[in-house]
Protein backbone atom coordinates (compact mmCIF):
# COMPACT_ATOMS: atom_id res chain seq x y z
CA UNK A 1 0.00 0.00 0.00
CA UNK A 2 1.53 3.10 -0.84
CA UNK A 3 2.22 5.70 1.45
CA UNK A 4 1.65 8.59 -0.91
CA UNK A 5 -1.77 10.75 -0.26
CA UNK A 6 -4.38 9.63 -2.73
CA UNK A 7 -4.91 12.54 -5.19
CA UNK A 8 -8.43 14.23 -4.61
CA UNK A 9 -11.23 13.21 -6.48
CA UNK A 10 -11.83 15.98 -9.46
CA UNK A 11 -15.29 17.43 -10.49
CA UNK A 12 -16.46 18.57 -13.40
CA UNK A 13 -17.13 22.10 -12.23
CA UNK A 14 -21.38 22.63 -12.65
CA UNK A 15 -22.32 23.37 -15.81
CA UNK A 16 -26.11 24.89 -16.94
CA UNK A 17 -27.94 25.97 -20.10
CA UNK A 18 -30.38 28.34 -19.40
CA UNK A 19 -31.79 30.60 -22.39
CA UNK A 20 -29.54 33.41 -21.54
CA UNK A 21 -26.97 31.72 -21.96
CA UNK A 22 -24.40 28.48 -20.54
CA UNK A 23 -23.30 29.30 -17.11
CA UNK A 24 -20.57 27.39 -15.14
CA UNK A 25 -20.76 27.41 -11.32
CA UNK A 26 -19.24 25.90 -8.34
CA UNK A 27 -19.36 23.26 -5.45
CA UNK A 28 -19.56 24.04 -2.51
CA UNK A 29 -20.15 21.65 -0.11
CA UNK A 30 -24.29 20.63 0.04
CA UNK A 31 -24.58 22.81 -2.69
CA UNK A 32 -24.04 24.47 -5.76
CA UNK A 33 -23.76 28.11 -6.60
CA UNK A 34 -23.76 29.68 -9.60
CA UNK A 35 -23.08 33.86 -8.55
CA UNK A 36 -22.55 37.24 -9.75
CA UNK A 37 -24.44 36.59 -12.54
CA UNK A 38 -26.32 39.85 -14.86
CA UNK A 39 -30.06 40.18 -15.10
CA UNK A 40 -29.69 43.56 -16.38
CA UNK A 41 -28.10 46.86 -17.33
CA UNK A 42 -28.91 50.32 -16.89
CA UNK A 43 -27.26 53.52 -16.77
CA UNK A 44 -27.02 56.10 -14.69
CA UNK A 45 -30.78 57.08 -13.41
CA UNK A 46 -31.93 55.14 -16.60
CA UNK A 47 -34.26 52.33 -16.25
CA UNK A 48 -32.79 48.63 -16.43
CA UNK A 49 -33.58 46.66 -19.61
CA UNK A 50 -32.47 42.71 -19.65
CA UNK A 51 -28.98 42.03 -19.99
CA UNK A 52 -27.92 40.15 -22.85
CA UNK A 53 -27.45 36.81 -24.03
CA UNK A 54 -24.40 34.94 -24.69
CA UNK A 55 -22.89 32.30 -25.91
CA UNK A 56 -19.49 31.12 -24.68
CA UNK A 57 -19.69 29.95 -21.38
CA UNK A 58 -19.99 32.66 -18.25
CA UNK A 59 -18.30 31.56 -15.15
CA UNK A 60 -20.32 32.38 -12.30
CA UNK A 61 -18.18 32.37 -10.04
CA UNK A 62 -17.74 35.63 -8.46
CA UNK A 63 -19.64 37.12 -5.87
CA UNK A 64 -22.09 40.18 -7.00
CA UNK A 65 -20.54 43.74 -6.07
CA UNK A 66 -22.82 45.93 -3.49
CA UNK A 67 -24.41 49.05 -5.33
CA UNK A 68 -22.17 51.99 -4.03
CA UNK A 69 -22.77 52.95 -0.14
CA UNK A 70 -21.71 54.88 2.70
CA UNK A 71 -20.84 53.12 6.09
CA UNK A 72 -23.25 52.32 8.82
CA UNK A 73 -21.45 51.38 12.00
CA UNK A 74 -24.15 50.54 13.86
CA UNK A 75 -24.99 47.44 11.65
CA UNK A 76 -22.10 46.63 11.75
CA UNK A 77 -21.70 45.86 15.31
CA UNK A 78 -25.09 44.80 15.82
CA UNK A 79 -24.62 42.46 12.86
CA UNK A 80 -21.25 41.55 13.12
CA UNK A 81 -20.73 42.51 9.47
CA UNK A 82 -18.06 44.95 8.16
CA UNK A 83 -17.85 47.58 5.65
CA UNK A 84 -16.36 46.78 2.03
CA UNK A 85 -16.59 43.72 2.49
CA UNK A 86 -17.62 43.78 -1.24
CA UNK A 87 -16.73 45.91 -3.93
CA UNK A 88 -19.11 48.96 -5.17
CA UNK A 89 -20.02 48.92 -8.14
CA UNK A 90 -22.70 50.78 -10.28
CA UNK A 91 -23.17 47.63 -12.05
CA UNK A 92 -24.92 45.67 -9.44
CA UNK A 93 -27.99 44.52 -11.07
CA UNK A 94 -26.30 40.97 -10.58
CA UNK A 95 -28.19 37.42 -9.29
CA UNK A 96 -26.39 34.53 -7.08
CA UNK A 97 -28.06 31.20 -7.26
CA UNK A 98 -27.69 28.62 -4.38
CA UNK A 99 -28.75 24.93 -5.44
CA UNK A 100 -29.21 21.60 -3.46
CA UNK A 101 -26.38 19.47 -4.44
CA UNK A 102 -27.45 16.06 -5.56
CA UNK A 103 -30.73 17.48 -7.65
CA UNK A 104 -31.98 14.55 -10.01
CA UNK A 105 -32.17 15.24 -13.93
CA UNK A 106 -35.86 16.76 -14.35
CA UNK A 107 -36.46 17.24 -10.57
CA UNK A 108 -37.82 21.07 -9.96
CA UNK A 109 -37.58 22.21 -6.61
CA UNK A 110 -39.42 25.63 -5.45
CA UNK A 111 -37.41 28.86 -5.78
CA UNK A 112 -37.26 31.65 -3.17
CA UNK A 113 -35.98 35.00 -4.38
CA UNK A 114 -34.00 36.70 -1.53
CA UNK A 115 -34.25 41.04 -1.86
CA UNK A 116 -32.17 42.47 1.41
CA UNK A 117 -33.10 45.26 3.23
CA UNK A 118 -30.86 47.90 4.90
CA UNK A 119 -33.14 51.14 4.44
CA UNK A 120 -32.78 51.40 0.65
CA UNK A 121 -29.57 52.57 0.99
CA UNK A 122 -27.37 49.47 2.65
CA UNK A 123 -26.89 46.02 2.17
CA UNK A 124 -26.54 43.61 -0.97
CA UNK A 125 -27.58 40.13 -1.56
CA UNK A 126 -24.36 38.38 -1.30
CA UNK A 127 -22.57 39.70 2.40
CA UNK A 128 -21.93 36.83 4.10
CA UNK A 129 -24.96 36.99 7.19
CA UNK A 130 -27.44 36.75 3.78
CA UNK A 131 -25.55 33.16 2.95
CA UNK A 132 -28.57 30.12 1.77
CA UNK A 133 -26.20 27.50 2.19
CA UNK A 134 -28.61 26.08 5.61
CA UNK A 135 -31.89 27.26 4.37
CA UNK A 136 -31.76 25.20 0.84
CA UNK A 137 -28.80 22.23 1.88
CA UNK A 138 -31.81 21.26 5.06
CA UNK A 139 -35.20 21.94 2.69
CA UNK A 140 -34.19 21.05 -0.61
CA UNK A 141 -34.89 24.74 -2.37
CA UNK A 142 -33.14 27.05 -4.38
CA UNK A 143 -32.68 30.71 -3.02
CA UNK A 144 -31.81 33.44 -5.32
CA UNK A 145 -29.86 36.50 -3.83
CA UNK A 146 -30.37 39.96 -6.03
CA UNK A 147 -28.57 42.70 -5.62
CA UNK A 148 -30.30 46.13 -7.23
CA UNK A 149 -29.65 49.59 -6.82
CA UNK A 150 -30.28 51.74 -3.47
CA UNK A 151 -30.17 55.35 -2.43
CA UNK A 152 -29.84 58.09 -4.89
CA UNK A 153 -28.46 55.27 -7.87
CA UNK A 154 -31.79 53.58 -7.47
CA UNK A 155 -34.77 55.63 -5.35
CA UNK A 156 -35.28 59.33 -5.57
CA UNK A 157 -37.45 61.38 -8.60
CA UNK A 158 -35.98 64.57 -8.83
CA UNK A 159 -38.25 67.83 -10.47
CA UNK A 160 -35.59 67.52 -13.58
CA UNK A 161 -37.26 64.26 -14.26
CA UNK A 162 -34.84 61.65 -12.67
CA UNK A 163 -36.92 58.90 -12.42
CA UNK A 164 -37.91 57.21 -8.94
CA UNK A 165 -38.17 53.32 -8.16
CA UNK A 166 -35.23 52.26 -10.31
CA UNK A 167 -34.38 49.58 -7.72
CA UNK A 168 -37.71 48.24 -7.78
CA UNK A 169 -37.95 48.50 -11.36
CA UNK A 170 -33.98 46.38 -11.12
CA UNK A 171 -35.88 43.81 -8.94
CA UNK A 172 -38.55 42.97 -11.84
CA UNK A 173 -35.95 42.20 -14.17
CA UNK A 174 -34.53 39.91 -11.42
CA UNK A 175 -37.73 38.28 -11.21
CA UNK A 176 -38.56 37.35 -15.27
CA UNK A 177 -34.87 36.72 -15.49
CA UNK A 178 -36.13 33.88 -12.96
CA UNK A 179 -39.01 32.89 -14.86
CA UNK A 180 -37.20 32.70 -17.75
CA UNK A 181 -34.06 31.21 -16.75
CA UNK A 182 -34.59 28.76 -13.15
CA UNK A 183 -35.77 25.77 -14.87
CA UNK A 184 -32.45 24.83 -15.95
CA UNK A 185 -30.67 25.03 -12.41
CA UNK A 186 -33.93 22.96 -11.61
CA UNK A 187 -36.18 25.29 -9.94
CA UNK A 188 -40.11 25.36 -10.66
CA UNK A 189 -41.35 28.58 -12.15
CA UNK A 190 -44.29 27.78 -11.11
CA UNK A 191 -43.46 27.88 -7.73
CA UNK A 192 -41.49 31.07 -6.81
CA UNK A 193 -41.95 33.05 -3.67
CA UNK A 194 -40.70 36.31 -3.48
CA UNK A 195 -39.07 36.87 0.51
CA UNK A 196 -37.26 39.60 2.10
CA UNK A 197 -36.66 42.10 5.07
CA UNK A 198 -37.23 45.54 6.24
CA UNK A 199 -36.69 47.66 2.76
CA UNK A 200 -36.65 44.21 1.11
CA UNK A 201 -39.50 43.37 2.90
CA UNK A 202 -41.01 46.80 1.89
CA UNK A 203 -40.01 45.68 -1.88
CA UNK A 204 -41.44 42.36 -1.76
CA UNK A 205 -45.39 44.08 -0.25
CA UNK A 206 -44.91 46.98 -3.65
CA UNK A 207 -43.80 44.55 -6.38
CA UNK A 208 -47.23 42.89 -5.24
CA UNK A 209 -48.54 46.30 -6.65
CA UNK A 210 -47.44 45.72 -10.01
CA UNK A 211 -49.88 43.45 -12.33
CA UNK A 212 -47.44 41.63 -13.19
CA UNK A 213 -46.61 40.37 -9.89
CA UNK A 214 -48.77 37.04 -10.30
CA UNK A 215 -46.99 35.68 -13.51
CA UNK A 216 -43.55 36.71 -11.79
CA UNK A 217 -44.27 34.50 -8.09
CA UNK A 218 -46.85 32.67 -6.46
CA UNK A 219 -46.18 34.06 -2.73
CA UNK A 220 -44.36 36.64 -0.64
CA UNK A 221 -42.79 36.67 2.99
CA UNK A 222 -42.94 40.40 3.82
CA UNK A 223 -40.86 40.32 6.89
CA UNK A 224 -40.35 43.35 9.18
CA UNK A 225 -41.39 45.58 6.76
CA UNK A 226 -41.59 49.13 7.97
CA UNK A 227 -45.28 49.77 6.23
CA UNK A 228 -46.37 52.33 8.74
CA UNK A 229 -43.85 54.84 7.09
CA UNK A 230 -44.89 54.62 3.30
CA UNK A 231 -47.61 56.72 3.05
CA UNK A 232 -47.42 60.73 3.10
CA UNK A 233 -44.59 60.62 2.02
CA UNK A 234 -44.33 63.35 -1.00
CA UNK A 235 -43.11 66.55 0.58
CA UNK A 236 -40.84 64.50 1.93
CA UNK A 237 -39.26 63.09 -1.49
CA UNK A 238 -40.16 66.49 -3.34
CA UNK A 239 -37.64 68.12 -0.63
CA UNK A 240 -34.81 65.19 -0.77
CA UNK A 241 -35.21 65.21 -4.71
CA UNK A 242 -34.39 69.58 -4.73
CA UNK A 243 -31.08 68.52 -2.48
CA UNK A 244 -30.35 65.70 -5.12
CA UNK A 245 -30.49 68.04 -8.02
CA UNK A 246 -26.76 68.22 -7.91
CA UNK A 247 -26.02 65.07 -8.38
CA UNK A 248 -25.21 64.56 -12.46
CA UNK A 249 -24.50 61.66 -15.05
CA UNK A 250 -20.85 62.30 -13.94
CA UNK A 251 -20.43 63.12 -10.76
CA UNK A 252 -18.08 61.03 -9.30
CA UNK A 253 -19.23 57.47 -7.36
CA UNK A 254 -18.35 58.22 -3.93
CA UNK A 255 -19.18 62.03 -4.05
CA UNK A 256 -22.60 60.61 -4.95
CA UNK A 257 -22.15 58.56 -1.86
CA UNK A 258 -21.18 61.17 0.27
CA UNK A 259 -24.22 63.57 -1.08
CA UNK A 260 -26.60 61.09 -0.30
CA UNK A 261 -25.87 61.46 3.72
CA UNK A 262 -26.83 65.50 2.98
CA UNK A 263 -30.10 64.45 1.05
CA UNK A 264 -30.67 62.28 4.06
CA UNK A 265 -30.95 65.15 6.64
CA UNK A 266 -33.19 67.07 4.53
CA UNK A 267 -36.27 64.34 5.74
CA UNK A 268 -35.05 64.88 9.13
CA UNK A 269 -37.97 67.57 9.64
CA UNK A 270 -40.79 64.91 8.45
CA UNK A 271 -40.70 62.68 11.63
CA UNK A 272 -40.80 58.85 11.79
CA UNK A 273 -40.65 58.52 8.44
CA UNK A 274 -37.37 60.27 8.64
CA UNK A 275 -36.33 56.97 9.51
CA UNK A 276 -36.54 55.52 5.87
CA UNK A 277 -35.85 58.71 4.04
CA UNK A 278 -35.13 56.40 0.39
CA UNK A 279 -38.00 54.18 -0.31
CA UNK A 280 -40.36 53.30 -3.30
CA UNK A 281 -41.87 56.44 -4.60
CA UNK A 282 -46.03 56.14 -5.38
CA UNK A 283 -46.98 57.83 -8.90
CA UNK A 284 -43.98 56.78 -10.49
CA UNK A 285 -43.41 53.19 -12.21
CA UNK A 286 -44.19 50.79 -11.74
CA UNK A 287 -46.43 51.95 -9.14
CA UNK A 288 -49.98 53.54 -9.42
CA UNK A 289 -50.61 56.64 -7.37
CA UNK A 290 -50.85 56.37 -3.71
CA UNK A 291 -54.70 56.38 -3.91
CA UNK A 292 -55.16 53.39 -5.96
CA UNK A 293 -52.58 51.34 -4.35
CA UNK A 294 -54.81 49.55 -2.44
CA UNK A 295 -56.84 48.78 -5.58
CA UNK A 296 -53.86 47.81 -6.95
CA UNK A 297 -53.04 44.96 -4.10
CA UNK A 298 -56.24 43.98 -3.82
CA UNK A 299 -56.21 43.51 -7.98
CA UNK A 300 -52.96 40.76 -7.46
CA UNK A 301 -54.42 39.15 -4.05
CA UNK A 302 -55.97 36.01 -5.62
CA UNK A 303 -52.78 35.00 -7.59
CA UNK A 304 -50.72 35.63 -4.57
CA UNK A 305 -50.27 33.99 -1.13
CA UNK A 306 -48.69 36.16 1.61
CA UNK A 307 -47.18 35.39 4.96
CA UNK A 308 -46.22 38.53 6.71
CA UNK A 309 -45.15 39.57 10.02
CA UNK A 310 -42.61 41.61 12.37
CA UNK A 311 -40.79 40.78 15.45
CA UNK A 312 -42.21 41.67 19.04
CA UNK A 313 -39.17 44.19 19.22
CA UNK A 314 -38.26 46.08 16.12
CA UNK A 315 -38.02 49.20 17.22
CA UNK A 316 -35.08 48.00 20.48
CA UNK A 317 -32.37 47.71 17.26
CA UNK A 318 -32.88 51.48 16.59
CA UNK A 319 -33.64 52.76 20.80
CA UNK A 320 -30.25 52.77 21.92
CA UNK A 321 -29.33 55.33 19.04
CA UNK A 322 -31.99 57.79 20.90
CA UNK A 323 -30.20 60.07 23.66
CA UNK A 324 -33.38 60.59 25.12
CA UNK A 325 -34.08 56.93 25.25
CA UNK A 326 -30.38 55.62 27.03
CA UNK A 327 -31.18 58.44 29.63
CA UNK A 328 -34.36 57.16 30.11
CA UNK A 329 -33.01 53.58 30.40
CA UNK A 330 -30.73 54.39 33.32
CA UNK A 331 -33.74 55.81 35.76
CA UNK A 332 -34.10 53.03 38.03
CA UNK A 333 -37.29 50.77 38.08
CA UNK A 334 -38.88 53.06 35.50
CA UNK A 335 -36.48 53.01 33.31
CA UNK A 336 -37.17 50.02 32.28
CA UNK A 337 -40.73 50.15 31.60
CA UNK A 338 -40.73 53.44 29.83
CA UNK A 339 -38.34 52.10 27.13
CA UNK A 340 -40.36 48.73 27.17
CA UNK A 341 -43.63 51.22 26.31
CA UNK A 342 -41.27 53.39 23.44
CA UNK A 343 -40.39 50.13 22.25
CA UNK A 344 -44.10 48.30 22.35
CA UNK A 345 -45.13 52.14 20.34
CA UNK A 346 -42.86 52.85 17.59
CA UNK A 347 -42.64 48.53 16.89
CA UNK A 348 -47.05 49.19 16.08
CA UNK A 349 -46.73 51.95 14.51
CA UNK A 350 -43.91 51.49 12.55
CA UNK A 351 -44.64 47.29 11.57
CA UNK A 352 -47.62 45.89 13.33
CA UNK A 353 -50.35 47.70 12.63
CA UNK A 354 -49.89 48.14 9.01
CA UNK A 355 -48.52 44.54 8.70
CA UNK A 356 -52.34 43.33 10.35
CA UNK A 357 -54.46 45.72 8.00
CA UNK A 358 -52.08 44.30 5.07
CA UNK A 359 -53.13 40.86 5.41
CA UNK A 360 -56.52 41.71 6.53
CA UNK A 361 -57.23 43.41 3.39
CA UNK A 362 -55.11 40.77 1.35
CA UNK A 363 -57.61 37.81 2.78
CA UNK A 364 -60.53 40.02 1.75
CA UNK A 365 -59.50 40.46 -1.61
CA UNK A 366 -59.38 37.08 -1.93
CA UNK A 367 -56.12 36.18 -0.97
CA UNK A 368 -54.76 33.60 1.57
CA UNK A 369 -52.76 35.62 4.23
CA UNK A 370 -50.88 34.19 7.15
CA UNK A 371 -49.83 37.06 9.52
CA UNK A 372 -46.85 35.96 12.11
CA UNK A 373 -45.17 37.66 15.26
CA UNK A 374 -41.20 36.16 16.06
CA UNK A 375 -40.34 37.19 19.68
CA UNK A 376 -37.15 34.87 20.01
CA UNK A 377 -33.90 37.00 21.21
CA UNK A 378 -31.01 36.04 22.76
CA UNK A 379 -31.31 35.87 26.52
CA UNK A 380 -30.07 38.86 28.38
CA UNK A 381 -29.53 40.65 25.11
CA UNK A 382 -31.26 44.14 25.25
CA UNK A 383 -31.48 43.88 21.51
CA UNK A 384 -33.76 40.63 22.22
CA UNK A 385 -36.11 40.65 19.21
CA UNK A 386 -35.00 43.01 17.45
CA UNK A 387 -35.33 44.43 13.68
CA UNK A 388 -32.72 41.98 11.92
CA UNK A 389 -32.85 39.17 14.68
CA UNK A 390 -34.79 36.65 11.90
CA UNK A 391 -31.53 37.43 9.87
CA UNK A 392 -29.41 35.03 11.84
CA UNK A 393 -32.06 31.99 12.18
CA UNK A 394 -32.85 31.78 8.10
CA UNK A 395 -29.31 32.68 6.95
CA UNK A 396 -25.55 32.53 7.34
CA UNK A 397 -23.65 30.41 10.26
CA UNK A 398 -21.59 29.89 13.50
CA UNK A 399 -18.80 31.80 11.80
CA UNK A 400 -20.43 34.70 9.77
CA UNK A 401 -22.44 35.95 12.73
CA UNK A 402 -19.49 35.41 15.62
CA UNK A 403 -19.37 39.25 16.15
CA UNK A 404 -22.78 40.10 16.09
CA UNK A 405 -23.70 42.15 19.46
CA UNK A 406 -27.76 41.03 18.46
CA UNK A 407 -26.37 37.52 18.99
CA UNK A 408 -24.94 37.67 22.17
CA UNK A 409 -26.20 36.00 25.14
CA UNK A 410 -27.09 32.99 22.76
CA UNK A 411 -24.95 29.84 21.90
CA UNK A 412 -24.67 28.79 18.43
CA UNK A 413 -26.76 25.83 19.52
CA UNK A 414 -29.98 27.76 21.12
CA UNK A 415 -29.74 30.10 17.16
CA UNK A 416 -29.58 26.84 14.79
CA UNK A 417 -32.48 25.10 16.92
CA UNK A 418 -34.49 28.04 16.24
CA UNK A 419 -33.42 28.64 12.80
CA UNK A 420 -33.83 24.92 11.88
CA UNK A 421 -37.52 25.47 12.54
CA UNK A 422 -37.84 28.89 11.09
CA UNK A 423 -36.01 27.95 7.71
CA UNK A 424 -38.19 24.60 7.77
CA UNK A 425 -41.65 26.78 8.12
CA UNK A 426 -40.42 29.31 5.61
CA UNK A 427 -39.66 26.43 2.77
CA UNK A 428 -43.19 24.93 3.41
CA UNK A 429 -44.70 28.02 2.67
CA UNK A 430 -42.59 28.16 -0.55
CA UNK A 431 -43.26 24.61 -1.48
CA UNK A 432 -47.06 25.42 -1.16
CA UNK A 433 -47.36 22.52 1.56
CA UNK A 434 -50.35 24.83 3.50
CA UNK A 435 -49.81 26.16 7.03
CA UNK A 436 -53.02 25.05 8.43
CA UNK A 437 -55.10 27.91 10.52
CA UNK A 438 -52.35 28.84 12.97
CA UNK A 439 -49.05 27.25 13.91
CA UNK A 440 -45.61 28.25 14.87
CA UNK A 441 -42.15 28.03 17.04
CA UNK A 442 -43.21 27.23 20.42
CA UNK A 443 -41.72 30.14 22.16
CA UNK A 444 -40.21 31.95 19.68
CA UNK A 445 -43.44 32.44 16.27
CA UNK A 446 -46.71 32.14 16.11
CA UNK A 447 -48.79 32.70 13.20
CA UNK A 448 -52.20 32.60 12.34
CA UNK A 449 -54.24 32.78 8.82
CA UNK A 450 -56.13 36.13 7.83
CA UNK A 451 -59.54 36.44 7.98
Amino acid sequence: MSSEPSNPPYFEPPYFAPPCGPITGWRDGEVVRATGIPYATAGRFQPPVAASDWTASYAATTLSPACPQGPVPFLDDVLGTRYGELPGSEDCQRLSITVPAGLANGEQVPVMVWLHGGSYTSGSGDLAIFDAKSLVSENRVIVVSVTYRLGLFGYLATGTGRPANLGLLDQLEAFRWVQRNIAAFGGDPGRVTAFGQSAGGDSVAHLMATPEAPSLFQRAIIQSAPLGITRGRHKMSRAMGIAAEAVTEDTPMLDVVDIEDHVSQVARKFGLMAAMPFGTQYGHAPLPPESRVEAAWNATAPGIEVLIGHTSGEARLFLPRSPVVSRLGKVPVLGAAAVRAINWAVTEAVYGRAARKFARRHARAGGKAYSYLLSWGAPGNFYRAAHTVDLPLLFGNQQTWAAAGLLKGATWDEIDAVGREMRRLWADFARGDGLGETGGIPGALQYRAAR
